[in-house]
């Protein structure tokens, strides 16, 4: 029996966040609904304000779940949850009509909300969202009146079962062949869904020490930066929070009107108008000292007088200083770093560009050219803006996210990039910076006394699924003999005038697969990503055979079936081709972090089934198990047994021959930053 099924459940509010999950104890499972394939529809309450909940409910429920030969829902690892930590058991298999949404989009970005899949295929049931006026009024859900709740939740089951039929009969003609990669997503979503359930375990000692460490840090820096804006602005207060005040800091140029400037802003217009533009629409900014305003005397505030001769009860700011109760006198020495916008692209709305990216670039110019001063402050601004990301995103993220039971749910989605990389949210635990230096990860332990985490990484897996699709015979060799690329980047760098080390190679030595360029780069740089096309040969040709294939087809195709679509990619009267970054990245970064790591996660996750040992995160192209203390052996042995497994599970998926060598490398500790070596 085909199963389609939706649930309904409470939600709680909780440090200004909503949280839907079965995790919150103020949240609980108001409804069930199931419809056969035969077309049978109930509805069972749970905890529902008009209807009480019958004991018979749960087995009545149970006995669907026990019959169902798979469960069709939209967005059903959400489903999965609340049903198993509501005491239901299901282990079958599951289509979730929104990831074969997603597949079926070939990379292409559309809402995949049920509503809007249901108006995109143009399904007979029309959903009319009547609870959002009952929320918008502080209704709970199980609140809202009774036959109001079914007739929604009914909605949803009939768009889902038809969503479901229109779905596969595409995937069942399409020529295409998508149905490996929604059967390997829907499976991944399983496994994803009991991550979700197991939590991750949090020190919340240990995440206060951190927040410390980082408050510290920024101040530290703010200190630095500030005294670089002296340097360079003289007294003139800058809000280093302000896009456009940092713009002036470093472009040493303030727009005249910003109404004007917005209005004339044109990405694409030849840059030697937009040169005009700057010269004509901004004004050059200069040093300034600050002398006492002697309309309030300094104090920002003057008393305003009444036609009576009265002054009025409150103070009004100053006009002329505006409460800062100094003036700021410029002097005739040019403020700023006085770098100058390459193009129209780096126009903003307050001004010019502060985007990370393009810091990144200004910091290159400004080494390469000696600017000590302007490349130092660069550094810390990007640095501070890291920083405070890490404050609210992971450490406020964590803190607010974990529940009473000291875990931390991770929330794996499958659905928001273009390439099925995983994504996350409530934090984004997908966003966390790579390496073993990131602090925030030593608040993550085990859940046993005497455990250990363990983090499973590939070695460098996406240059090894390069190798793979492009067959270059330079990177098959390197991988197999274990050549040390990244310091192979550090020599040709070092060799070109720039010294440097290996760990900060590693930013370059695999961005030419994925579309990166010397542009903005420091000449050594530079010379790098020229000797990368030089160097392998096959992998240039195959980025040329890639964009044949999009130009003549509109789309590339994996090995694995998965495809990505571009219909609006045409080569270009100067001879590149449109997208064409895409183009390189979306086949690498799919084959590799879409397929193989989902591949091995499933492998390990059935591995260590009946045992207390289990994954509990996925992070880029690694896999973290909290380790029992007694398990610890057999673990690390369950690793060693998938890189022998890996080459056979990748020919049994697709009836392919994985010709480079894929390798799983183990780091074990007490928590998941300080890990060391399995030796």
């Amino acid at each position: 029996m085909k199963l389609t099924l939706d649930i309904e459940n409470t939600t709680t509010e909780r440090n200004g966040k909503l949280h839907l999950d079965p995790f919150e104890p103020e949240n609980s499972l108001t409804m069930v609904g199931v419809l056969t394939d035969q077309g049978i529809e109930q509805h069972f309450p749970f905890d529902h304000a008009d209807v009480p909940s019958q004991s018979h409910y749960h087995e009545r429920v149970q006995w669907y779940l026990d019959q169902a030969t798979i469960i069709i829902a939209h967005n059903a690892a959400y489903d999965l949850l609340w049903l198993w930590e509501s005491g239901f058991k299901y282990d079958g298999p599951v289509f979730d009509t929104m990831l074969g949404e997603y597949v079926l989009q070939r990379g292409q970005k559309e809402p995949l909300s049920l509503e809007a899949c249901a108006e995109r295929y143009e399904l007979d049931t029309k959903k009319q969202d009547t609870l959002k006026e009952y929320f918008r009024k502080g209704y709970s859900t199980r609140d809202i009146p009774y036959n109001e709740l079914c007739e929604y939740l009914s909605s949803d089951l009939h768009a889902t079962q038809q969503l479901s039929d229109k779905l596969m009969r595409q995937l069942m003609t399409d020529s295409s062949s998508l149905m490996d990669t929604v059967t390997l997503t829907n499976q991944v979503c399983v496994t994803l869904a009991r991550i979700y359930q197991r939590g991750f375990k949090v020190d919340m000692d240990v995440l206060e020490n951190v927040r410390q460490e980082f408050e510290e840090e920024k101040r530290q820096l703010i200190d630095s930066l500030q005294v670089h804006v002296s340097k360079v602005m003289g007294d003139t207060p800058i809000n280093l929070n302000s896009p456009e005040q940092l713009s002036w800091v470093i472009y040493g140029r303030k727009v005249i009107d910003k109404n004007d400037w917005v209005s004339l802003i044109d990405p694409y217009m030849p840059n030697d108008e937009f040169r005009q533009m700057v010269a004509t629409r901004t004004q050059r900014l200069y040093r300034t000292k600050a002398v006492q305003c002697s309309h309030c005397n300094g104090t920002g505030y003057v008393r305003k007088i009444k036609k009576n001769g009265q002054p009025f009860a409150k103070q009004s700011k100053c006009p002329e200083c505006h409460t800062a109760g100094y003036l700021f006198i410029p002097t005739d020495t040019m403020a700023g770093f006085k770098f100058k916008p390459p193009s129209p692209k780096w126009a903003s709305a307050n001004g010019f560009s502060t985007s990370k990216s393009n810091l990144q670039l200004l910091e290159a110019g400004a080494k390469s050219k000696g600017m000590d001063d302007a490349a130092d402050f660069l550094s810390k601004v990007k640095r501070l803006s890291a920083v405070d990301t890490y404050l609210s995103s992971f450490v406020d993220g964590i803190k607010n996210y974990t529940k009473q039971d000291g875990m931390l749910h991770v929330s794996l989605l499958q659905h928001r990039t273009a390439t099925g990389r995983l994504s996350g949210a409530n934090p984004n635990m997908q966003n966390m910076p790579r390496g073993g230096t990131f602090p925030v990860k030593k608040v993550f332990v085990s859940r046993w006394d005497g455990g250990k985490i363990l983090e499973a990484d590939f070695a460098q897996l996406e240059f090894r699924a390069a190798a793979y699709l492009s067959q270059d015979g330079v990177a098959i060799e390197e991988v197999s003999t274990g050549f040390d690329v990244h310091a192979y980047t550090s020599k040709v760098i070092t060799d070109a005038g720039q010294p440097t080390s290996r760990q900060d190679a590693k930013a370059h030595t695999f961005a030419p697969l994925y579309g990166a360029t010397g542009f903005g780069r420091t000449q050594a740089e530079a010379a790098y990503y020229e000797h990368f096309t030089d160097k392998y040969t096959g992998v240039a040709s195959w980025h040329s055979k890639l964009a044949k294939e999009a130009i003549s087809t509109q789309k590339i195709v994996t090995p694995s079936g998965r495809e990505f679509s571009f219909p609006d990619v045409v080569r270009k009267p100067s001879g590149r081709v449109s997208y064409f970054t895409q183009i390189k990245n979306y086949p690498v970064q799919s084959f590799a972090t879409a397929d193989i790591v989902p591949i091995a996660l499933l492998h390990i996750d059935k591995l260590l089934d009946n045992m207390q040992s289990c994954v509990v995160n996925t992070v880029h192209d690694s896999i973290v198990i909290d380790v029992h203390p007694t398990e610890e052996e057999r673990v690390i042995d369950i690793i060693d047994q998938t890189n022998k497994d890996l080459p056979n599970l990748i020919t049994l998926r697709w009836g392919i021959t994985f010709n480079v060598p894929l390798l799983l490398e183990s780091k074990i500790g007490p928590n998941w930053l300080d890990t060391k070596d399995v030796i």
